[in-house]
């Protein structure tokens, strides 16, 4: 029997999904105008400046990512065309690839990554009171948990 979403929760679902659309939207926009970077761009950087050696092999950050092998594929050539990261092969199988980010990748993410925190702080963390923080990220938390097989609770 299908479980429907009673008045309250299809508020909250359809005001997540809205809240959702709009700050990827206003992100992407305002990083693109500010620095060049597409909002995956940043991600892909933020990944790779997320490692101890700025590499990583290109399935692990497809899943890191959680998006599908092609698609990374195509944005890591565009993103390899435009000197942000490069491929090396992978010395110890020869099967896979690393991705690398380069010296302008290093000098694009620094140089965005200042004004795209004050986005995020402007139009989420501004908005909220420490117990707004506290509660989102006990609701985050417990989504992912639910995600990755877990029972939050």
């Amino acid at each position: 029997m299908t479980r429907w979403l009673d008045e309250r929760e299809q508020v909250a679902w359809r005001g997540l999904l809205r809240m959702q659309a709009r700050l990827q939207g206003e992100l992407h926009r305002r990083l693109q105008t500010g620095s060049g970077l597409s909002l995956t761009d940043f991600d892909v950087l933020v990944a790779l400046t997320d490692r101890p050696d700025e590499r990583c092999r290109v399935l692990e950050l497809a899943t890191l990512l959680e998006w599908e092998k092609s698609r990374l594929s195509h944005h890591l050539a565009r993103m390899q065309k435009r000197g942000l990261v490069a491929r090396e092969e992978c010395d110890d199988d020869g099967r896979g690839n690393y991705v690398v980010l380069t010296a302008a990748g290093r000098a694009a993410i620094e140089a965005a990554a200042p004004g795209h925190v004050e986005t995020v702080r402007e139009l989420v963390f501004d908005a909220l009171s420490d117990d707004d923080v506290a509660a989102l990220t006990r609701i985050t938390a417990a989504v992912q948990a639910r995600l990755d097989g877990r029972d939050p609770r």
